[in-house]
């Protein structure tokens, strides 16, 4: 799934695609997952401010390309590696890819911003800023709170796989920080995975078009 404008038929049809495969894996609390994210915002919310995706509908797409990714990997794991194939559950990997960035579904706010057009001439157009205001509980870690509040029953791998999906651009200075990432890859595949497929989602699904 490139990248692409998202009107409002588009981002339905992503909508009942992305229900479909979260309700498939008959994981305990997923409906209420739906609902709560749902009124965060989810489904209409960009990717990102500026980068991939910045527009409607743009983090709902992100979420189903980065699924498509994992779920490419897991099939080149397993085929390399079966022991894996109890170890990368494809319903984990749903869980994981799916709701990795829900963090992100109530910070982005639309502005009135102002350019110059190709005349010279000041112009207004709409853009997204970042507001974290009223939620300041970081990234992976306000996934993990989130949906660990509204109720969804999640294993511990995918708990690391959520947690720790941005590796390191989610890493402090401190050692703790660090070692609980290192240790969290070792003994979980699943966040290898996760890590991997949101990286090419983002730098190649969703950014092909814009390669020079």
């Amino acid at each position: 799934m490139k990248g692409e404008t998202m009107d409002n038929e588009k981002i339905e049809k992503n909508k009942e695609l992305f229900t479909q495969l979260l309700m498939g894996t008959g994981r305990n609390g997923i409906e209420k997952v739906l609902d709560g994210i749902e009124k965060l915002g989810f489904f209409k919310a960009p990717a990102s401010a500026k980068h991939h995706l910045a527009e409607d509908g743009g983090l709902l797409q992100h979420s189903l390309n980065v699924y498509e990714q994992a779920m490419e990997i897991r099939a080149v794991q397993v085929k390399m590696f079966p022991e894996l194939e109890n170890k990368l559950w494809p319903e984990s990997i749903a869980i994981a890819a799916l709701l990795h960035d829900v963090c992100k579904a109530e910070v982005y706010r639309q502005v009135e911003k102002f350019r110059k057009n190709k005349d010279d001439r000041w112009e207004k157009y709409l853009a997204y800023e970042n507001d974290q205001s009223h939620c300041p509980l970081g990234h992976g870690e306000k996934s993990v709170i989130r949906l660990l509040r509204m109720g969804l029953d999640l294993t511990e791998d995918e708990i690391y796989a959520i947690r720790w999906h941005m590796a390191g651009w989610d890493l402090s200075d401190y050692r703790e920080s660090r070692d609980s990432f290192g240790k969290a890859c070792d003994k979980c595949p699943l966040l290898s995975v996760i890590i991997a497929a949101d990286e090419l989602a983002t730098r190649i699904t969703e950014n092909i078009g814009k390669m020079p």
